[in-house]
C-alpha cells in the first residue's frame, strides 16, 4: 500500500495540497522493488511520448521518493504523547521509501508558536532550549530510522535544528531577504494570528507574530539545501505551512521549468480529541511524557489501556503500525466483547513496545498483572516501584518485623485495610486478604523480614482492589 494510501484509510490527512505530479509520487510504492530489473520496477512511471512526425516512443522515467520534514519546538525536557501522530506519519513515510527529516526548533523553540495557544508563551532562555533539544533528541530517534542500511530504500532519516540555519543570519537581512516576501494583510488573516487578534485582551505580540516567517525560512532552506518538496504537522500549522509554500514559489526556481517558481507541498494530520470532546494526552497528573523519568513506563501503558471504548479503534489506526487487517480483526473482537479489552491491550502494547522497547512493556503489563492479582515471582525492583507509586504507601519500623515479627492482624491494622483487629481477624479468616498477593487466612501469621520484596516491601490487598504498600524504614 502506498503511504496516502494508507494515510487515508487511517484517517490520518487533515488537509494537503493538491497537485498531479506529487500525487503520483505519494502513490508510488518503493521499498526492496528498487532492487529488481529496471524494466520490471513498479516505481517506474511509464509515458509514451508522441513526435511531430505522428510516430512516437516509450520512456520510463524512475519515480522519485519525497524529502519531507517535520518540525518539533522543544519546549520542555521531554515530548508527549500528543507529538506521537506527526512522529508516526515520518516513519510511515520512511516505511513508504520516502526520506524524512526530523527538525528540533531550537531557533523556533525560542520565540513561540502561537498555532493553537490562546496566550503568550513563557520565553525560554538559550540554555534551557538548548538542553531541550539535547533531551528530545534522543527520543525523535528513537521513533525513526537512522542506518540507512535497515530502511527499505536507502532512506535513512535526519535530525536537524533550525539554529544551525539561522544563527549569525542578521535582522537587517532577514527582513530584506525573506520579509519582503510577505504581506501582513495575508499574515493577519491566517487562523492562528487571527484569533489571537481578535482577542483584545490577550492579542499577539511581534515575537509570535513573526514565528511564521522563521518556520517559512526552515522550509526554504530545506527545499533549497536537501531538495525537502513536503512538510508535515498537526491541522493548526496550515497556515504557517503555506507561508513557507509560497517563499519557496517566490524565491526558487523549478530546475526543470526555469520559468516557473519551484513548487512545494503541504499536509496536515489531524489534532487528536477524545470521544468526549476533552484534549488528548492528558491525565489527571498531567500529561502522558515519552521520558520513562517524567511518565513511568507502568502509567504510560495504562494510559493507553484505559483508552474510553469509543476511542481505541481510532487510536489503533493513529498510534500503532498494526495493518488494515490486523485492526479490522482487533474492531471485531472489540464489538463482540469489549469487556475483554483485546483491543486496549493490543494497543497499549503497541504503544508501549514503540516507545520503550518490548523487555520493558513486559514489565509493565507484569505490573498490571500484579495489582489483579498476578504472583510477584520474578518481577524487577524497577517495575514494583512502578506499583508503589500508583497505590497508597505506609510505613513502618523494620525492627518491629525482627525476632519472631509481627502478627498478620497488627499489619493488616497498621495498614488501614481494617480498623480494628476484630475486624482485621474476620477479614482475613473470612479469605479476603492477601501478603504480596499470597492469600492468607491466618490472623497471628507472624510477618518477618523474611517477607519483604526486594527487603523493603510488603504488598497487602484486600479484596480485589485494595492496596498499600508497607515499607520498612
Amino acid at each position: 500500500m502506498n503511504i496516502l494510501d494508507e494515510l487515508v484509510w487511517r484517517d490520518l490527512v487533515a488537509d494537503r495540497t493538491h497537485d498531479t505530479d506529487y500525487d503520483k509520487r505519494l502513490r508510488h510504492e518503493f521499498g526492496d522493488t528498487l532492487d529488481a530489473p529496471f524494466d520490471r520496477r513498479i516505481n517506474a512511471e511509464h509515458r509514451i511520448v508522441f513526435q511531430e512526425d505522428g510516430t512516437h516512443r516509450e520512456e520510463r522515467h524512475e519515480a522519485k521518493p519525497l524529502v519531507l520534514y517535520c518540525g518539533f519546538d522543544p519546549t520542555g525536557d521531554s515530548l508527549h504523547v500528543g507529538h506521537l501522530v506527526p512522529l508516526l506519519a515520518l516513519r510511515r513515510f520512511q516505511n513508504a521509501g520516502h526520506h524524512p527529516i526530523a527538525v528540533a526548533g531550537g531557533a523556533t523553540g525560542s520565540i513561540g508558536d502561537p498555532s493553537g495557544k490562546s496566550a503568550e508563551r513563557q520565553l525560554l532562555t538559550k540554555e534551557q532550549i538548548k538542553a531541550n533539544v539535547d533531551c528530545v533528541r534522543p527520543q525523535l530517534a528513537r521513533l525513526l530510522e537512522f542506518d540507512a542500511a535497515k530502511t527499505p530504500n536507502n532512506n535513512p532519516a535526519r535530525l536537524m535544528d533550525n539554529a544551525d540555519w539561522t544563527t549569525g543570519l542578521s535582522y537587517l537581512d532577514f527582513l530584506r531577504d525573506i520579509g519582503k516576501h510577505f504581506s501582513v494583510n495575508q499574515m493577519v488573516a491566517k487562523e492562528s494570528v487571527r484569533a489571537r487578534m481578535e482577542d483584545r485582551e490577550v492579542g499577539i505580540s511581534y515575537t509570535e507574530f513573526s514565528y511564521m516567517l522563521l518556520q517559512a525560512f526552515d522550509f526554504y532552506v530545506l527545499c533549497r539545501d536537501h531538495n525537502c518538496d513536503l512538510q508535515i504537522g498537526g491541522s493548526d500549522q496550515w497556515g504557517n505551512i503555506t507561508a513557507g509554500i509560497d517563499l519557496i514559489r517566490k524565491k526558487l526556481k523549478d530546475p526543470e521549468k526555469p520559468d516557473q517558481g519551484r513548487k512545494a507541498f503541504g499536509l496536515t494530520l489531524p489534532l487528536i480529541t477524545k470521544a468526549d470532546g476533552t484534549k488528548f494526552g492528558k491525565t489527571e497528573s498531567g500529561a502522558v511524557w515519552l521520558d520513562p523519568k517524567k511518565t513511568s513506563v507502568y502509567r504510560f501503558y495504562q494510559f493507553w489501556v484505559n483508552t474510553a471504548d469509543a476511542d481505541v479503534i481510532r487510536y489503533l489506526n493513529y498510534f500503532t503500525f498494526l495493518t488494515h487487517a490486523e485492526i479490522d480483526a482487533l474492531k471485531q473482537q472489540h464489538e463482540e466483547n469489549p469487556g475483554a479489552r483485546v483491543a486496549h491491550k493490543a494497543l497499549a502494547k503497541a504503544a508501549t513496545d514503540l516507545i520503550h522497547g518490548e523487555h520493558t512493556t513486559l514489565e509493565a503489563v507484569r505490573a498490571s498483572e500484579i495489582l489483579f492479582g498476578g504472583e510477584l515471582a520474578g518481577i524487577s525492583e524497577t517495575t514494583f516501584n512502578d506499583i508503589i507509586g500508583e497505590i497508597p504507601t505506609k510505613e513502618i519500623e523494620r525492627a518491629k518485623l525482627d525476632g519472631a515479627g509481627l502478627p498478620f492482624a497488627d499489619l493488616v491494622v497498621h495498614s488501614g485495610l481494617s480498623a480494628s483487629k476484630g475486624q482485621a481477624r474476620k477479614d482475613i479468616e473470612g479469605g479476603g486478604v492477601y501478603l504480596n498477593n499470597l492469600r492468607e487466612t491466618n490472623f497471628q501469621r507472624p510477618v518477618t523480614f523474611k517477607d519483604l520484596q526486594f527487603n523493603k516491601h510488603l504488598l497487602l490487598r484486600k479484596g480485589k482492589k485494595n492496596y498499600v504498600v508497607v515499607t520498612a524504614k
